[in-house]
């Protein structure tokens, strides 16, 4: 696929990670703006990087990393915590099974997370799995709740 557009498919993936940042209270116009945009920005610079199933995997972390980035929850995360995070919930979803935490940590900052993956299942003939994300931020948990499924290129993409 040709680098244009997979650019605009990162793009069109990355709208649908707005209604995956919540902070229990359910994102305002202005965090689901920023939410938005990052996962925008995210996905087209992750596409950039790579070819063929690296360059998949680089923009699926870089849309879900930029929604994030762009939360309210991304506000207080340097790069670093940004990577292990993005990292840590690729890993979940890919390989962990349901129910079973993957951890992630910075050891230079009191930030931590787990991001912990629900039952696989099936729907428009994608695997899909519901997770849960929460981040410590001086022992403080923020908590994002999503659901990806699997493209059909092996990416995964956050769903509304």
């Amino acid at each position: 696929m040709q680098k244009p557009v997979s650019a605009v498919l990162a793009a069109a993936m990355a709208v649908s990670v707005a209604a995956c940042s919540a902070d229990g209270t359910g994102p305002g116009p202005n965090q689901t703006m920023g939410t938005l945009a990052g996962a925008v920005a995210g996905g087209v610079i992750g596409n950039q990087i790579g070819s063929g199933r690296g360059q998949a995997v680089a923009t699926t972390i870089g849309v879900i990393a930029g929604g994030l980035i762009g939360s309210k929850i991304g506000q207080s995360l340097d790069e670093a915590d940004r990577r292990r995070a993005m990292e840590a919930e690729y890993r979940a979803l890919e390989y962990s099974k349901s129910g079973s935490p993957v951890v992630w940590r910075n050891p230079d900052r009191n930030v931590y997370g787990e991001v912990v993956p629900g039952q696989t299942y099936q729907n428009a003939g994608r695997n899909c799995r519901e997770y849960t994300h929460t981040i410590y931020i001086d022992g403080q948990p923020q908590v994002a709740k999503g659901t990806a499924c699997r493209n059909a290129d092996g990416t995964w993409a956050p769903v509304s």
